[in-house]
């Protein structure tokens, strides 16, 4: 019997890695020494945050995210732990809050200012105190809002809900307490039912967040794990850690069945944690390793093999740490797909990757951007709570586009409440009048405007839309005939945009001249 190799055809088999030019880097950042195993940074549309060195307590950097090249020495810093700061995390929902962890066993949320800072921020929104010892790791809830988790080292994953008065909290909502050890990562699912944990103890765990009770466990022995990594919606989980040879492994399971890994897959025999980063949308799965210059990245399928290698994005320096741009924050013109920022210790440097599929077209490609999570909750902290689980609220990435699943409108007074149904009806007859109301003035400036623009528009609209061919939805050509078609079609279009540009320079000169022989004959007169 003959071997055949199999050929898997693929989007993203020819994806690369850019880095940004040096003028679009962050330089002289001073990024922190500690040896805690955490990624360091956060990022989000509008702003990076790094932990930083400070003396006498832990600080971290808020830069907005335009103001790339050299850093200030004097930039003033997020300050207010007596410990050095160890996670820091952007609110999913809201892009100037961020949530920071200390070794002084506090939690601080921290309310960033539009503007730019001028001095030392110090002044929290709220303070969170429950821990013993000092808090290792923070996440936010993927779908419902002001909803944290914290681990730390006391063995415990406190739940807090934000929605409060009160400054500090000294008393979570829950507290698990079922591992044995310290808590290495935490991840949750699509709509944030489950949580995945690592433990020192190298044991996999996957709990109810609410209840607090272990759904799986994992007792394989064969692989140490040490981060973890829900795979979206294809009911597996991913972790990194070590075989029984001290090999960087990485080990994908069924999240129903802990029992035995699907696949292994020994990478090297570095001693750097590795850091799994998924995209849900393009079924890729970024490998990071920490002291590496390299990015290993997979593509997942739900079928044999599940791992499929792609390529590695190298480089000559290490990175301490690495951030992640959110979905909404790239940019689509240029098929940027996913997009790193990468600490570089030995340069205080932070430098932009951006993740690139190529393509020649230059519209905007729908098959590389699915609908993908927003920055709009679809629960709110109460609702969540009492036992309520949503999907994510799905945007799209096109320019101008809207909402693709409505946001759900939490009752502002209780149910109970008999003027709830009269305010909302109120509400929805002031939202008609504006509607009629703007109908109105639209048609009423449509009568007012002169014919020409009509006639201008309906040519527009024909220069688009040219032998059934519409250039702003053009999808990629797949084979030589349909390029050769696509190239005759916009010569065509170039051409008729020609002939269009010189009717209107025709048409402005007859303007000019009619200008001119009404102010001779006004002289006249």
């Amino acid at each position: 019997m003959s071997w055949h190799p199999q050929y898997r055809s693929s989007k993203f088999r020819h994806v690369f890695g850019k880095p940004a030019s040096k003028e679009n880097c962050y330089d002289s950042v001073p990024i922190t020494h500690s040896v805690h195993d955490n990624h360091f940074c956060a990022v989000n549309p509008h702003f990076i945050a790094v932990v930083t060195e400070c003396a006498g307590g832990g600080a971290f950097l808020v830069i907005p995210l335009h103001q790339t090249g050299k850093l200030d020495p004097h930039y003033p810093k997020v300050c207010g732990h007596r410990g050095n700061v160890l996670d820091i995390k952007w609110n999913p929902f809201d892009d100037f809050e961020i949530a920071s962890c200390s070794e002084d066993t506090t939690i601080k949320i921290w309310n960033i200012p539009k503007q730019l800072l001028t001095r030392n921020l110090t002044a929290y929104s709220k303070e969170l105190v429950g821990h013993s010892r000092r808090v290792g790791l923070v996440e936010w809830h993927p779908t419902a809002t002001s909803i944290l988790f914290s681990a730390g080292y006391d063995y415990k994953v406190m739940v807090w809900n934000l929605e409060t008065k009160e400054s500090v909290i000294m008393s979570p909502v829950r507290t698990i307490d079922c591992h044995q050890d310290v808590i290495l990562a935490m991840s949750f699912n699509t709509n944030g039912s489950l949580l995945a944990t690592t433990c020192k103890d190298r044991k996999i765990r996957v709990l109810d967040p609410r209840a607090g009770t272990v759904l799986q466990e994992a007792s394989y022995k064969g692989h140490r794990a040490n981060k973890v990594l829900f795979l979206g919606n294809l009911k597996k989980l991913l972790s990194t850690g070590t075989s029984r040879w001290n090999n960087r492994q990485m080990a994908l399971w069924d999240q129903d069945d802990l029992s035995v890994p699907l696949t292994e897959e020994d990478l090297d025999g570095s001693s750097g944690v590795l850091f799994p980063f998924y995209d849900v949308d393009t079924n890729m799965l970024y490998v990071v390793g920490k002291g590496d210059g390299n990015i290993r990245y997979y593509e997942v399928s739900p079928e044999k093999p599940h791992l499929n290698y792609l390529t590695e994005y190298r480089s000559n320096h290490p990175q301490k740490g690495i951030g992640v741009m959110p979905k909404r924050g790239l940019d689509v013109s240029t098929c940027e797909i996913f997009r790193f920022y990468k600490l570089i210790t030995t340069k205080s440097l932070i430098e932009p990757i951006s993740m690139i599929v190529p393509r020649r077209s230059e519209s905007y490609q729908e098959d590389i951007y699915p609908p993908t999570a927003g920055a709009l909750p679809s629960l709110t902290a109460r609702e969540w709570l009492s036992g309520l689980d949503k999907e994510p609220v799905l945007v799209s990435l096109r320019p101008g586009s809207e909402l693709l699943s409505p946001r759900p409108q939490p009752p502002e007074r209780p149910l109970s409440d008999p003027t709830a149904p009269a305010s909302s009806h109120l509400w929805g007859q002031t939202e008609q009048l504006v509607a009629e109301d703007c109908r109105r003035r639209l048609s009423l400036l449509e009568d007012k405007a002169p014919r020409w623009t009509a006639e201008h528009r309906l040519e527009e609209k024909k220069a688009w839309l040219t032998n059934g061919f519409d250039i702003f939805e053009c999808p990629p050509p797949k084979t030589e005939n349909e390029l050769l078609q696509m190239f005759y079609r916009q010569q065509e279009e170039i051409r008729r945009l020609r002939e269009l540009l010189t009717q209107r320079e025709v048409q402005a000169k007859q303007l000019e001249l009619e200008i001119k022989n009404l102010r001779m004959s006004s002289e006249w007169f």
